[in-house]
């Protein structure tokens, strides 16, 4: 092991009045009990003389001060997961993720994520980008499906990335909700932050990023509405976020719509990234993908409209 660092936070007003153990949890990027044994073991230390423990709850311009080992990169052994390839050439590829597959290696999911499956499939994308997360540019939740873009090398990371940061990037997704937008046809601009009294889920906050979703009706019936999304800026849960503020929560979103009917059986949103389009990195070609909606989505949605009673 070699010698400890010491880490210097300061407590934001996004996570003003959660606990410590919490706080750190998302700030280093571990797990409750490995920084619960921090605490205990006497490594967080609060500079305005207060008590390190678990349950205290910081305060925004709180400074807290962690002594680290270096923790050791794991390794990522390639392992087969399934996913579809819709394109592939030497710069890019675009793949077709699966409800359920987590993109990267995190604390909790250090197998079966699609980097792995991605590494078994094309073992070259291992020198491309950051440690555990090579060739991604961008992500999907675990429970959305959908295109992604990853890169086959440094220099399409670079130029994708970039594309991304400078919205130049089409992100379009279907969406069906609970309920009917008022206006059939609209923008929400509302910017998003963390929630402070919950570091799962985002929030609409002042003090937030900014968020604009563009969003149209497709249909309504039977309580129902099918929803094209498109994305004008790409924040964490941004379409979830952005259409339970309007009344209509995803269909099978336990996290924003807790009390609604969970139709699939299992951890899955009805969110599809089916749109994407980029210019090559490479050729600077305008490149345009779709990808359809997945079975378990299709046969939710024949069972809406074969049923009676349409509502507009």
């Amino acid at each position: 092991m070699g010698e400890e660092e010491i880490l210097s936070l300061v407590v934001g007003e996004d996570l003003d009045g959660e606990r410590l153990d919490v706080f750190l949890t998302w700030k280093l990027d571990r797990t409750r009990s490995q920084v619960q044994a921090l605490i205990r073991d006497g490594k967080v230390r609060i500079e305005q003389g207060k008590r390190a423990r678990s349950s205290l709850l910081v305060r925004s311009g709180m400074a807290i001060s962690v002594s680290l080992e270096p923790r050791s990169v794991k390794e990522i052994i390639p392992e087969p997961v399934n996913f579809g390839v819709v394109w592939e050439d030497e710069d890019i590829l675009v793949v077709d993720k699966p409800s359920g597959l987590i993109v990267h290696p995190s604390p909790g999911h250090w197998k079966g994520t699609l980097v792995h499956g991605l590494l078994h499939k094309f073992p070259e994308i291992a020198g491309s980008g950051a440690s555990g997360r090579p060739g991604i540019v961008h992500r999907l939740d675990a429970s959305t499906s959908g295109l992604m873009v990853v890169a086959r090398n440094d220099r399409s990371l670079d130029i994708l990335a970039r594309a991304f940061q400078e919205r130049r990037v089409r992100k379009e997704y279907l969406a069906l909700v609970w309920g009917v937008p008022k206006i059939p046809l609209g923008r929400i601009d509302l910017p998003i932050g963390r929630n402070p009294r919950n570091r799962y889920r985002m929030a609409i906050s002042s003090s937030g990023k900014s968020a604009v979703t563009d969003y149209s009706v497709i249909w309504s019936r039977r309580g129902f509405s099918l929803v094209r999304c498109n994305l004008v800026t790409g924040r964490t849960h941004q379409i979830r976020v952005h259409m339970r503020h309007i009344g209509c929560p995803l269909v099978g979103d336990k996290l924003y719509a807790p009390r609604r009917k969970v139709p699939f059986g299992f951890d899955r949103i009805f969110l599809h990234s089916w749109v994407l389009g980029f210019d090559h990195p490479r050729s600077g070609e305008p490149l345009l993908f779709r990808a359809f909606l997945h079975r378990e989505l299709k046969t939710f949605l024949g069972e809406v409209l074969t049923k009676d009673g349409e509502r507009s």
